[in-house]
């Protein structure tokens, strides 16, 4: 499944998948001066941060892999700065994962 986001989308999204499931999340070069440096998941054991790059042009990609066998949910928080300020990088945008196994007959 991939995910695409560009500037002017949302700063947040929700997304509901099954176990298993790996997420292509593709960010577009920022319109402002920062520039993508990092994504983290707050609760690996169901989404695992697989891959990380930053293009030359911008442009970030992470892979995210739907893991577990059980109910879960994980916030995957993508943070941003510009290269010529010193301090923290923030969020920049939040992804909300729920993942949702299938349902056990009988």
């Amino acid at each position: 499944m991939d995910l695409v986001v560009g500037p002017g989308d949302a700063v947040e999204r929700r997304l509901c998948v099954r176990p298993g499931t790996v997420v292509s999340l593709v960010l577009r070069p920022r319109a402002d001066d920062k520039r993508w440096t990092a994504v983290h998941s707050s609760a690996p054991v169901f989404v695992l941060v697989a891959g990380w790059q930053v293009d030359s042009d911008g442009r970030a990609r992470a892979s995210l892999r739907c893991t577990g066998t059980r109910a879960g949910a994980a916030v995957v928080g993508v943070s941003a700065k510009a290269p010529d300020v010193a301090g923290a990088a923030r969020v920049a945008f939040t992804l909300h994962v729920s993942v949702v196994p299938y349902a056990k007959e009988g």
